[in-house]
């Protein structure tokens, strides 16, 4: 156990020393025993401490060999280090039970003391650390720095734990207890700087391995892992430092470039409102209201997010930076949260300029409507007016009226464009919802209603004035005649087109008493046709002259009414359905003929009174 002690220390030992460029031990007992390795070891183990003062590098006589140790010794106890049962003799005699209990009191003070884990120092501490590294490999079960070490699997867990690619420890062949341990040895040497201070026999051949020597090599695997942690910590620290200014430094370039992209945004949408202009149509002014409407609910709306993002990414950065205690960041000028708030507030008031100017754009098209169409209509109504009151005071000779009346007919292709406008200016208000208007109180079916009567007065102006110049030109007929046949063709002129189609002109004729036969009087319309072009009133008129000339006399017409009525001096309704007059015909009898009610209420027409009236 001593030899495994001694080989274990003086490697430890050697690792200080030449760490310190001083040159190794081979025995403990001989090496350590003029005082000047051990004056060099506690130079390395105490680097900068000068208060060992001079010593003699190269001792012969036994004082100068006491001096040393006792310097050495000294400076020891003045470290703290609490030596026990040890003199200056005892290291130049060789005591190495001695020796090997300082070297541990000196492994323990630099090695082993400083360790730590969850509250625990030194020993418990170490094995608490190599508890906890273990604890997932199923196969390890450190429990001591003994046997729990003897198989190299604890050592193997160790190095995969803090290094899994240096070796792959589900690979191990786990009952090769001698080649798991000089694996472990060999890596830790090669990759770790842990130099080997032990052997292999030391553990996998030892009934029980000593335990301050398996100590002192598994606390510099602690140191070795530690200054590793250290090492990553201190990267990690740098990389987190730098990863924190990469993300401060993206942030802010995300800031002032969102920044800056709004800023412009809000800037140029202004200048477009600025130099927006009007068409004056309805249309434009309509789009226009349509766009900034639309601009609100989408345009504007991506802004207020982005505003309020960007708001909150800035927020970020600062708390960032006050939280890693770094200095607060300043936006560059013009991108400060306050300028967002101006530019903001300039677009509210842009926004609002638009809006009004849109609203009157359109009220003032509304009006401008409105006055064009009640002028156009106004004025219709009063060229409308003014022709009535023209038509109403014709006079003169009938040629001269008939002259004037055509000549104010051909005037009605202009009001009829003039309607037209009329109508495209009640569309043009209807598009623009205008819906009331107090500058007329005419609407464009009006206006065409009343044109319309105006055509149809015209039209019967002219075939009265014709009718008129025929009747004065029939000198055969009395004027009880000529105004019986003109209210009879007026009667059944239904469409009032001055002229009368087969059924109307069979109708008038049988409510004179003359009816024909289908053919006939399909032969008597086709001649007419031919003469005149139609059956207009002279041709009515004419046809009547031939027949009454040529057939019908008062006394016979008499006798026809006679006959259809059975001798009585009156005719009922039922008579002359019953002659088979035509309807339109019978219609007209019972509306001209004089008449009285008989006791159960029917109507009995006097058509004696009546022909007395006619050819009176």
């Amino acid at each position: 156990m001593d030899s495994t002690q001694e080989r274990t220390f003086c490697k430890w030992l050697n690792t200080k020393l030449e760490a310190n460029g001083y040159p190794p031990m081979h025995s403990l007992v001989q090496d350590l025993s003029d005082g000047v390795r051990l004056i060099q070891l506690m130079l390395a183990c105490c680097a900068g401490d000068t208060s060992l003062g001079r010593y003699n590098k190269n001792p012969r006589m036994r004082v100068q060999k006491a001096e040393n140790v006792n310097k050495a010794l000294e400076f020891i106890r003045q470290r703290g280090i609490k030596l026990t049962n040890i003199g200056p003799e005892d290291i130049i005699d060789g005591n190495l039970k001695l020796i090997l209990g300082m070297i541990w009191t000196l492994v323990l003070r630099f090695t082993i003391a400083d360790i730590s884990e969850e509250g625990l120092s030194a020993k418990e501490g170490l094995l608490l650390w190599a508890q906890r590294k273990t604890a997932p490999y199923k196969e390890v079960n450190v429990q001591d720095f003994s046997i729990s070490w003897s198989d190299g699997l604890a050592l193997c867990a160790l190095i995969h734990c803090h290094r899994p690619e240096l070796l792959d420890y589900d690979k191990l062949d786990k009952s090769d207890r001698h080649g798991n341990t000089r694996l472990a040895f060999q890596v830790a040497a090669d990759h770790l700087d842990v130099p080997q201070l032990l052997e292999v026999e030391d553990l996998c051949d030892s009934t029980r391995p000593d335990e301050r020597s398996v100590m002192t090599y598994i606390a510099s695997y602690f140191h070795a892992f530690s200054t590793m942690d250290q090492a990553e910590t201190v990267s990690r620290r740098v990389e987190k430092f730098a990863e924190l200014m990469q993300s401060v430094w993206t942030s802010k370039n995300d800031y002032e470039r969102r920044a800056r992209a709004l800023l412009h945004a809000l800037s140029e949408v202004q200048k477009k409102w600025s130099t927006s202009c009007f068409t004056g149509s309805y249309t434009d002014a309509k789009e226009q209201s349509a766009t900034f409407t639309a601009y609100k609910h989408t345009t504007k709306r991506t802004w207020v997010t982005e505003r309020q993002d960007v708001t909150t990414l800035l927020g970020n950065i600062q708390t960032k930076l006050r939280t890693y205690g770094l200095r607060e960041y300043i936006p560059p000028v013009g991108l400060a949260l306050l300028d967002l708030d101006d530019a903001w507030s300039d677009l509210l008031q842009s926004e609002a300029k638009r809006s009004r100017a849109i609203n009157a754009q359109i009220r003032q098209i509304k009006e401008s409507l409105r006055k064009e169409f009640a002028d156009l209509a106004n004025d219709f109504s009063q060229r409308l007016h003014a022709i009535s009151l023209e038509l109403s005071g014709i006079a003169g000779p009938l040629e001269t009226q008939q002259d004037q009346v055509k000549e104010i007919q051909t005037r009605l292709p202009t009001l009829s464009e003039a309607l037209t406008r009329v109508a495209k200016a009640e569309q043009d208000c209807v598009v623009a919802n205008v819906e009331e208007n107090d500058y007329t109180v005419f609407t464009c079916q009006d206006l065409e209603f009343e044109l319309g009567l105006v055509a149809q007065s015209l039209t019967k102006k002219i075939s009265f004035i014709d009718n008129q110049i025929v009747s004065r030109n029939m000198t055969n007929l009395t004027p009880a005649q000529l105004e019986q046949f003109e209210s009879t063709f007026r009667y059944f002129d239904r469409d009032e087109t001055n002229t009368l189609s087969l059924t109307e002109t069979s109708a008038a004729l049988a409510s004179q008493g003359l009816v024909y036969s289908d053919e006939d009087m399909t032969y008597i319309y086709d001649q007419l046709l031919q003469d005149y072009g139609a059956v207009t009133f002279e041709a009515f008129i004419n046809l009547l002259v031939d027949i009454t000339e040529d057939q019908t006399s008062p006394e016979q017409l008499r006798e026809s009414f006679r006959g259809i009525a059975g001798n009585k001096p009156f005719v009922t309704e039922l008579d002359l359905r019953v002659a088979q007059l035509p309807v339109s015909a019978v219609d007209y009898l019972s509306e001209v003929i004089p008449s009285t009610n008989n006791e159960v209420g029917e109507p009995e027409y006097d058509y004696e009174t009546w022909l007395q009236d006619v050819f009176a």
